[in-house]
């Protein structure tokens, strides 16, 4: 079981019209700010989709992101807080998208500088950017499980890319951590805090189905 295979149910965020709008404040608590962004996050992509299609997997990954970003806080992947974050979109999207969200938009941007990058660059090193790779793989398709209608090809490519990276990078892992299981689930926890900084987690994950096609 990889680092991030802990239960992390995406937030199917429905935007809400009613009332007039109200200035909003992006708040201080890290959970509340990072749930925050991932709403706002989702209205922005929800005005440039037709409102009865579904969000792209690109924009499903800008939304997960912010879960990842505050769960990487520390240099060490927490699950649990990133189901936490996970929740809180699903318990403050009605308040958010009924504000003025889009004033949000540039103070999001400025706290989670990564959920903005447009190019990514993996690690030179060849066993960080496989361990970084395999547990985003991990996170999102753990996070998208159950979304196969909708994202099914590109998740089983993101499974496929996982399994053969796997197989690689196992004795690369050993020399780095040892034998012990949970040595080894702390680098692969350090390793999906580090997947974070890089950009988009469906960005990301398309450099690494290409470098490890």
């Amino acid at each position: 079981m990889t680092a991030a295979r802990a239960a992390l149910p995406l937030a199917l965020l429905l935007l809400a019209s009613c009332g007039g709008p109200k200035p909003l404040q992006l708040p201080a608590d890290p959970v509340d700010r990072a749930a925050t962004c991932g709403v706002v996050a989702a209205a922005s992509a929800r005005t440039r989709t037709d409102v009865a299609a579904s969000l792209t997997l690109e924009a499903q990954g800008r939304i997960l992101h912010h879960a990842l970003l505050a769960a990487s806080e520390g240099g060490e992947f927490r699950s649990d807080v990133a189901k936490t974050v996970s929740d809180r979109m699903a318990a403050l999207q009605g308040q958010i998208t009924k504000g003025k969200w889009q004033e949000l938009a540039a103070p999001c941007a400025s706290a989670y500088p990564a959920a903005a990058k447009d190019e990514v660059e993996l690690p030179k090193a060849r066993l960080d950017a496989q361990l970084q790779c395999e547990e985003l793989a991990d996170f999102v398709v753990t996070a998208l499980e159950g979304e196969e209608s909708r994202y099914g090809n590109e998740l089983a490519d993101f499974r496929q890319m996982r399994s053969r990276v796997n197989d690689a990078l196992a004795g690369g892992l050993n020399a780095r951590a040892g034998r012990d299981l949970a040595a080894q689930q702390k680098a692969r926890r350090r390793a999906l805090a580090a997947a974070s900084s890089l950009g988009s987690p469906i960005s990301v994950l398309d450099a690494c189905r290409k470098r490890f096609s």
